[in-house]
């Protein structure tokens, strides 16, 4: 089996919407969500509280070997009392086939269908600055006219989940709007790499236990096995998991997201003790999931609404998202197919802020 690489997603400016035309080939963070031209888009509400859901994070990740284009959008409800809660949050993942032609357009630019998989280098995002001054990914000002599918606008044919079926149209003026930003992305090695980086992390990591009164120690692993084993005296958070979560952080503060399909995902607090069963399988096809990404705590302070509102703040410690493992998708399909998304909250927020 190959092996996995980390993607680590980090905000890289202002996406400007009167400079810059994104489109569902651009990794982003806020704004309206970018829908391909032969999928339907879709406004789904909170199964808690009905309110219309605020797009969150929006990711362009074609899987290796696949004829389609691939997005996945994450949605959130910003009322406070649904907050860090699962069920306030929706993620859908859709598809479209590549045109046959598209590779002989010199004008469109798609990143390769590698670059969200286990050797990919980058998210196809060349951290170029336009002539708004704005930095992000490709210049893609011309995409949603010149990408052409080969996907019926039909009618979706395929059982989608339970919850997709309750999502329904909003007034666009009802939906709350966060400022968007673009992605940019490294490999978690290229930080490990970073001896500089490495040492300030070790050295925050330091500073933590002092204030917590606590201390971890790591040994290697004996036998060929590998891994981390931790020790600690009284943490106020309590276990071994936040520690984990919070050497992780600690080596790139500012990241946003991360991206490993098929890998574990790095759990805040402790998992549920059947975590398996917390994940349903595909409402498509009847699959299991995966785990594909996780949203990180740095990202909760940049999202900021574009109406001024303070009243609706967004919470959360880490969001992990699961996909059909095989991510399934029929031919004649235009109805994005929802995934899953498990929340755990931040058990100190403001380490983060």
């Amino acid at each position: 089996m190959a092996e996995q690489t980390l993607l680590i997603g980090l905000c890289d400016g202002e996406l400007d919407p009167r400079k810059y035309r994104s489109t569902f080939l651009t990794n982003k963070v806020g704004g309206k969500p970018d829908w391909s031209s032969a999928v339907t888009g879709q406004s789904p509400c909170c199964r808690i509280c009905s309110a219309p859901l605020a797009h969150v994070v929006q990711v362009y990740c074609p899987l290796q070997g696949s004829p389609f284009h691939r997005n996945l959008h994450l949605f959130a409800c910003c009322q406070p009392g649904c907050s860090g809660m699962s069920g306030s949050w929706t993620a859908l993942r859709s598809q479209c086939a590549e045109a046959p032609n598209q590779s002989s357009t010199p004008q469109v630019v798609v990143p390769s269908a590698t670059d969200w998989c286990e050797s990919a280098d980058d998210w196809g995002m060349e951290r170029e600055e336009d002539d708004s001054g704005c930095r992000g990914g490709n210049d893609h000002q011309q995409q949603s006219e010149d990408l052409q599918t080969e996907v019926s606008p039909t009618v979706c044919s395929m059982d989608v989940s339970s919850g997709l079926q309750q999502l329904s149209l909003v007034e666009s003026e009802d939906i709350p709007i966060f400022c968007p930003f673009f992605i940019s992305v490294v490999e978690e090695s290229e930080l490990c790499e970073e001896d500089d980086q490495l040492e300030h992390a070790q050295e925050l990591l330091r500073e933590y236990e002092r204030r917590e009164g606590t201390a971890v120690w790591e040994t290697e692993g004996k036998g060929g096995g590998g891994g981390e084993k931790y020790e600690k005296a009284g943490a106020r958070h309590g276990d071994a998991v936040f520690f984990r979560f919070m050497k992780a952080v600690l080596l790139c503060p500012q990241q946003i997201l991360r991206y490993c399909r098929h890998s574990k995902p790095l759990f805040i607090c402790k998992a549920p003790s059947k975590m398996s069963q917390e994940v349903p399988a595909c409402g498509s096809c009847g699959e299991p999931r995966t785990f594909e990404l996780q949203l990180m705590p740095a990202l909760v302070s940049l999202l900021q609404r574009t109406d001024s509102s303070r009243e609706d703040e967004l919470e959360f410690g880490t969001v992990l998202v699961y996909t059909c493992t095989n991510s399934c998708w029929a031919a004649g399909t235009n109805c994005p197919v929802e995934e899953f998304c498990f929340v755990q909250p931040d058990p100190d927020q403001q380490l983060f802020k």
